[in-house]
C-alpha cells in the first residue's frame, strides 16, 4: 500500500504534512457532496488525500462515497473510491440514484 497524500487534483503532496493537516481540517475542502435521502440515509462524497488503493497498481483513489443510515448514525452501509473529482462526483450521483431505487422497492 502506498502511504501517499494527493490533493483534490491528484497532485502529489511532497514532505509537507502540515499542508495536508490544514486541508483535511478544512471541511468545505474535503466535502465533494453529501444528499439527504427521503428515508433519512445520508450518502456523503469526500476527498481522504491519502491513496486508498491498497495496492501499487492503477491511480491512487484518494475520495470516497459512503452511505449511512442517517447524518446521526454512521454506520457504514455502502463505499465506494474513485481516483478523481470527476469520478467521486459522477459516483455520488450513481450512489444516489441506487439507494432511491432501493428506497422505492
Amino acid at each position: 500500500m502506498r502511504s501517499e497524500w494527493y490533493d483534490r487534483e491528484g497532485k502529489l503532496i511532497e514532505d509537507d504534512l502540515h499542508g495536508v493537516e490544514k486541508l483535511l481540517r478544512d471541511k468545505e475542502y474535503k466535502r465533494v457532496a453529501e444528499t439527504t435521502l427521503a428515508d433519512g440515509k445520508w450518502v456523503s462524497t469526500v476527498w481522504l488525500g491519502l491513496d486508498h488503493s491498497f495496492d501499487d497498481e492503477g491511480p491512487p483513489l484518494i475520495f470516497e462515497t459512503m452511505v449511512f443510515p442517517s447524518r446521526d448514525d454512521l454506520s457504514e452501509i455502502d463505499c465506494a473510491r474513485y481516483a478523481t473529482e470527476a469520478e467521486a462526483i459522477i459516483g455520488h450521483q450513481g450512489m444516489v440514484r441506487e439507494w432511491e431505487k432501493k428506497e422505492r422497492t
